[in-house]
């Protein structure tokens, strides 16, 4: 597995559960790489044996899930979020002020 992937991995592995993030935080937190980057490997999750990473909690910008290829994981992701008690607007929207995660620093 690529180390950048790794990295990514670690530090998204920190979000608490219930909370979620963005795409372009990990890449601003991990370094050396975009949010398009810790989408890619988000993305490869699928295909890698990583069953401990909650990619789930990692969202876009816009506080939505970003579309998946087969749309079946964007109704998964939806659904693990519900299950940790992350809600959803009707627009489909979490709210950051309640549901973002402060970052690997923050006291709990």
């Amino acid at each position: 597995m690529e180390p950048l992937h790794e990295r990514i991995y670690a530090m998204v592995r920190r979000i608490s559960p219930g909370k979620v993030t963005t795409y372009g935080r990990i890449a601003e937190l991990v370094g050396g790489c975009t949010a398009r980057m810790v989408g890619y490997a988000m993305a490869a999750l699928k295909h890698n044996a990583v069953p401990d990473v909650p990619w789930q909690r990692v969202i876009n910008a816009q506080g939505k899930i970003s579309l998946h290829g087969d749309g079946f994981g964007n109704a998964m992701q939806r659904a693990l979020l519900e299950e940790e008690g992350v809600q959803f607007d009707a627009d489909g929207r979490v709210d950051f002020a309640v549901y973002g995660w402060p970052g690997p620093d923050a006291p709990y």
